[in-house]
């Protein structure tokens, strides 16, 4: 796993596949997904790398449920306390009471999906918390959900509006170019939630999967919606 600073309160942690987020408001620590079911020594190992104490995660927010991004959140809030909030329309998946909607695959994304499937089963994971669009979280001066459906039914974009910084988990990619995000289950759905997003103009853009954005940001994501939104129209 890799540790990278995006800014000085915020770290990535780069799995083989995927990403997680540490946010970091004085002592207080909260996480942003939290990578596959093997993920949690990694996440300690670098929170302490940091100077910080792994205690300190009070919150560990999922942007959907997928097993690569709420893998390790159950070890991770059992041994620290923290709790465990994700959208009401994926909390359901994330317990293990119901599967999740297979996703409308392009030809293209067939094998990345097969190799997505790679990525460790992970066990029912107890939603403390149901979040829905709008709520105001606790951390980063005030954290909005952003409910962006399509990539799943109950994915979440996390927006601090005081830092202008954006979590959009992976309605949005930034693998090589900041693109819609794949495995959609209803991909016109997460194109209107991509340029819902991108309207928010944040200035640090923070993917699922690929490196984040700091440069023109607010240019860079209207015009990747504004793209993808017409392939959208073409080809929908």
């Amino acid at each position: 796993m890799d540790l990278v600073e995006v800014l000085p309160q915020l770290h990535m942690f780069r799995f083989p596949i995927g990403q997680a987020y540490l946010w970091r408001d004085g002592t207080e620590l909260t996480l942003i997904d939290a990578g596959d079911v093997n993920a949690a020594p990694a996440i300690e190992d670098a929170v302490r790398g940091l100077g910080l104490d792994p205690a300190r995660i009070t919150r560990i927010v999922i942007t959907h449920g997928h097993r690569d991004h709420y893998g390790a959140a159950q070890e991770l809030a059992d041994r620290h306390g923290a709790q465990i909030l994700a959208h009401r329309l994926d909390a359901p998946v994330i317990r293990g009471e119901v599967q999740i909607g297979d996703p409308e695959l392009l030809d293209w994304e067939r094998p990345l999906y097969a190799h997505g499937l790679t990525v460790p089963v992970a066990p029912p994971t107890r939603v403390d918390t149901e979040l829905a669009d709008g709520a105001v979280l606790p951390f980063g001066g005030g954290a909005r959900v952003v409910h962006s459906p399509g990539h799943t039914p109950g994915s979440i974009g996390l927006h601090l509006p005081l830092h202008r910084v954006l979590f959009t988990g992976d309605c949005v990619a930034g693998a090589g170019r900041v693109m819609l995000g794949v495995f959609n289950i209803d991909r016109e759905q997460a194109v209107a939630s991509f340029r819902r997003l991108a309207a928010l103009e944040a200035a640090t853009v923070c993917f699922g999967h690929g490196d984040p954005l700091t440069m023109d940001a607010v240019a860079v994501m209207r015009a990747s919606a504004d793209r993808d939104s017409g392939f959208q129209i073409e080809h929908g």
